[in-house]
C-alpha cells in the first residue's frame, strides 16, 4: 500500500469518526428534552450598603424547592433554578439532526455541498424546539464544515461567498449556544488551530504538485535527450556509412586514378570530422541524460532531414490549407548535420504548434545565415486551437532547447504583441 493510499483511507477513517461521534452527540442531546435554568437575582433588589459604611452581611440565597438529594446533576445547591421540558421530539428533528453531522463524512470529497448540507439542516433543526445540548453540537459541525469548504473545495470565490453567507445566518438566527466563559478559550483557540492545519495542508498540497511537475519536467527532458541521442546517433552513423564506401571506392581507383583516389580520401577525412564532432555531442547529451534505455539501438542509416528539405516541409503543410511563406536571407552555407537538423526540428515544431493552436493562422519563416550564427523565426498571426490540441504540455519546446543547447545555441518562444505567435532559435556556427 502507498503513502497516498494510506493517508486516503486514515482521512476516510478520521472523517467517518467525526461524522458519528458528532451526529451521536447532536441526536443524544436533542433527545434530552428537560433543561435546567439557573435563577438569577434581579438587579437593584438589595439595597447596597452607603460607600464607606459597611454594612450587614446579605443572606443567603433561598435554596430551591427540591431537597439536596434531587438537586439537578451540574447546578450547584442552594442556586435557585428552574427545570425546563420541551416536547417530545419529532421524527423531522431527528432527521434534521443526522443530516447537521452525516454528512462531514464527504467533506473532502464534495466540501461545498457538505458546507451547505450541514448548514440548511441546521436551520432546518432550529425551527423547532432545539435542546440547548444540540445546538452546541451543530455548532461545532458548522465549524467543521466551513473548515472543510476553505482548505478542500477549489472553487475560492464560491466558497468566500458562501463563509460570508454563513456568518449571516448565525447572525440572524438563534444557531450559536450560549457559550460560558470557560468556553471562550476554547472557541478562540479552535479556529486558530483549524487554520493552522489548513495552511499546512495547502503547502504540502502546493509542494506536493511542485514536485509533481518537476517530475513530470525531467521525465520530458530524459525523453526528449534519449530521442535526440538516437537521431544524432543516426548522423554519425550514416557519416561513418559514407567513410567506408568513399575509402573503398579510394581503393579501388588510387592505382588507375589518383586524382580520384585523392578527393574520396578527401571526402572521407570531412565525414570523419563531421562525424567525430556529432559523437562528441552524443556523448555529451548522453552524459546529461539520466538512465534510461540505450539510445543507440533500433536505428537505421538513413540520414536525418535537413534545411535542404524545409521547402519539401513547407509544401507539405500547405497542402493542409496553411498559408505558409517561406524568406531565406544570406548566402547558405555548409552546416554541420547535427546543426542542419536542429533548425530542421525548429521549423517543423513550430508548423506543428500551429496547426494544433492556431488553426487558420497564416506562417512566415525565415532563414537567415549571418556570420557565425544561423537564425531562425516562425511566426503565425494566431488562430483557434483545434478541440483535440488541450492546453499542451510544452514538452516540444523543451525537447527544442534542450536540442539547441547542445550546439550552444537559445530558443526564445512567445506571444506576439500584435497577436500569434513567435519562435526564435540562434544557433553558433563555426566559420570554415
Amino acid at each position: 500500500m502507498s503513502r497516498k493510499e494510506a493517508v486516503t483511507r486514515w482521512s476516510w477513517a478520521v472523517d467517518a469518526v467525526i461524522a458519528l461521534a458528532l451526529t451521536a452527540g447532536v441526536v443524544v442531546g436533542d433527545l434530552n428534552r428537560s433543561y435546567m435554568e439557573v435563577q438569577r437575582e434581579p438587579a437593584g433588589s438589595a439595597t447596597p450598603a452607603p460607600v464607606g459604611i459597611p454594612g450587614p452581611p446579605l443572606p443567603p440565597p433561598v435554596p430551591p424547592s427540591l431537597p439536596p438529594s434531587d438537586a439537578p446533576h451540574g447546578v450547584p445547591h442552594g442556586v435557585p433554578a428552574v427545570e425546563h421540558t420541551l416536547p417530545p421530539v419529532e421524527p423531522w428533528e431527528l432527521a434534521a439532526a443526522v443530516l447537521t453531522a452525516m454528512p462531514l463524512l464527504l467533506r473532502r470529497r464534495h466540501p461545498l455541498a457538505t458546507y451547505w448540507t450541514v448548514m440548511g439542516a441546521t436551520l432546518l433543526l432550529h425551527q423547532g424546539d432545539v435542546a440547548a445540548d444540540a445546538t452546541t453540537v451543530t455548532f461545532a459541525s458548522g465549524l467543521i464544515a466551513a473548515y472543510s469548504a476553505a482548505v478542500h473545495s477549489p472553487r475560492r470565490k464560491t466558497v468566500a461567498a458562501s463563509l460570508l453567507a454563513g456568518v449571516v445566518l448565525y447572525a440572524a438566527f438563534p444557531l450559536a449556544p450560549e457559550v460560558d466563559r470557560g468556553l471562550v478559550p476554547l472557541l478562540v483557540l479552535l479556529p486558530i488551530g483549524l487554520a493552522t492545519h489548513g495552511i499546512h495542508t495547502w503547502r504540502q498540497r502546493a509542494q506536493a504538485l511542485q514536485e509533481e511537475q518537476q517530475a513530470a519536467l525531467r521525465l520530458a527532458v530524459d525523453q526528449e535527450r534519449s530521442r535526440i541521442a538516437r537521431e544524432l546517433h543516426d548522423v554519425v552513423t550514416h557519416n561513418v556509412s559514407m567513410m567506408t564506401i568513399q575509402a573503398g571506392a579510394a581503393r579501388k581507383v588510387l592505382d588507375a586514378a589518383p586524382d580520384q583516389a585523392r578527393e574520396a580520401m578527401l571526402a572521407v577525412e570531412a565525414a570523419g570530422r563531421s562525424a567525430m564532432s556529432e559523437l562528441r555531442h552524443v556523448m555529451g547529451l548522453l552524459t546529461m541524460a539520466a538512465d534510461g534505455p540505450d539510445p543507440a539501438t533500433d536505428v537505421g542509416l538513413a540520414p536525418q532531414p535537413g534545411l535542404d528539405q524545409l521547402a519539401e516541409l513547407v509544401d507539405r503543410v500547405r497542402a493542409t490549407g496553411v498559408p505558409v511563406h517561406l524568406t531565406v536571407r544570406g548566402t547558405r552555407a555548409e552546416l554541420p548535420a547535427g546543426v542542419d537538423l536542429a533548425a530542421y526540428r525548429v521549423a517543423q515544431e513550430a508548423l506543428t504548434n500551429t496547426g494544433k493552436h492556431a488553426a487558420g493562422a497564416s506562417v512566415s519563416i525565415t532563414v537567415e545565415y549571418a556570420p557565425g550564427e544561423l537564425r531562425m523565426e516562425v511566426a503565425d498571426t494566431g488562430g483557434v486551437p483545434q478541440p483535440s490540441a488541450g492546453s499542451g504540455s510544452g514538452s516540444g519546446l523543451v525537447g527544442l532547447r534542450e536540442r539547441l543547447a547542445v550546439y550552444g545555441g537559445t530558443l526564445h518562444a512567445g506571444r506576439r504583441p500584435a497577436g500569434g505567435y513567435r519562435v526564435r532559435a540562434v544557433i553558433p556556427v563555426e566559420e570554415p
